[in-house]
């Protein structure tokens, strides 16, 4: 929890630094492994779960992938990727963090959480950074994962893709680098562009965290593959994917009182770091909404008059555009 609230005060401080400084994904290059992805070991939980290990050749080690089993084993159903946080699932998670397993357990859909990536972006990095290590979560989750899971636990090919905060970035630059993977794709608290000053300084700074070097991901500030990355300069490609987007404005919600949330510390947490951090987001968000309205593509945009950059919020964020991915799903 102290490297949260201490990530919370670094990204406020490097996006307000960046706002008063500011006033194609094809070329990002991802590799197809050279040998299939495959299931290490496996562990049968309780509510239908299953925990694997999926060895991934284009990391060579084995990634931990927890798979909510849909209502209906016997039946194919569809899946929807969940991608954790900055910290990968480690300090939080859609599992101990949210209702995720009782909302989808009579639901015919795979639900698919994958564990680790922490300060990644979820992307394929042009180096391997002395702490963080070989990153290329893109292909492991676009290429070496999906026909694994189709194969494994009855899939139809149909994908939905959701995350929070860092993930929510990471959901638009995973789409962009497979065209038609998913067909919907959900964005909670996320910053998406990436490329300006304040877009960099946030990456900078959520990298950072976990001791990464950003320029080992997309180089330097000035390199193109910093503009290759950023989604809210590619917009036009999503023409034709649902898109979910949402955030709060920082102001005390309903998830921001000891009623719903008990521990003091978290709660300080949220109604201090958590509350800017959703302020800057909120910014973001807004200017989303308005770069898919000037290219006049469809998207669902929730900006919700109040909450803070937190669970409540992402599990409500959930539930919220759930019918939306189910129908993209099943069309």
């Amino acid at each position: 929890m102290r490297s949260c609230r201490a990530l919370g005060a670094r990204i406020v401080i490097a996006a307000l630094a960046a706002m008063l400084a500011t006033g194609t994904m094809a070329g990002q290059g991802i590799s197809e492994p050279i040998e299939r992805a495959r299931i290490d070991d496996r562990r049968v939980e309780a509510d239908q779960t299953i925990d694997i290990g999926v060895y991934s050749p284009a990391m060579d080690n084995v990634n931990r992938v927890r798979v909510l089993r849909a209502a209906d084993p016997s039946k194919p159903a569809p899946t929807l990727y969940l991608l954790n946080g900055v910290g990968g699932g480690a300090d939080g998670n859609w599992l101990d963090r949210t209702d995720v397993v009782s909302f989808f357990r009579d639901k015919q859909v795979n639900v698919v959480i994958p564990f680790g990536g922490a300060g990644s972006y979820f992307a394929d990095w042009r180096s391997d950074d002395p702490v963080l290590g070989k990153q290329r979560w893109a292909t492991f989750l676009t290429k070496e994962l999906p026909p694994l899971i189709d194969a494994e636990f009855g899939g139809t090919g149909a994908n939905a893709i959701a995350g929070l905060s860092m993930a929510g970035t990471s959901v638009f630059q995973l789409a962009l680098a497979e065209p038609g993977l998913y067909r919907a794709i959900g964005s909670y608290s996320g910053c998406v562009r990436t490329s300006d000053l304040r877009g960099q300084a946030i990456v900078r700074t959520v990298v950072g965290s976990r001791m990464g070097n950003a320029a080992n991901m997309w180089g330097p500030p000035t390199d193109p593959a910093w503009s290759a990355h950023d989604p809210y300069l590619h917009a036009e490609s999503l023409r034709g994917t649902e898109v979910y987007i949402s955030s709060g404005t920082g102001l005390p919600g309903p998830y921001d009182n000891p009623a719903v949330q008990p521990d003091p510390l978290q709660l300080a947490y949220q109604l201090a770091f958590g509350a800017t951090l959703e302020a800057v987001t909120h910014q973001c968000t807004r200017q989303l909404r308005d770069r898919f309205q000037s290219l006049g593509i469809p998207a669902t945009v929730n900006l919700r008059p109040t909450g803070t950059h937190s669970w409540g919020y992402w599990e409500e964020d959930l539930h919220t555009s759930w019918p939306q991915f189910e129908s993209a799903l099943n069309r």
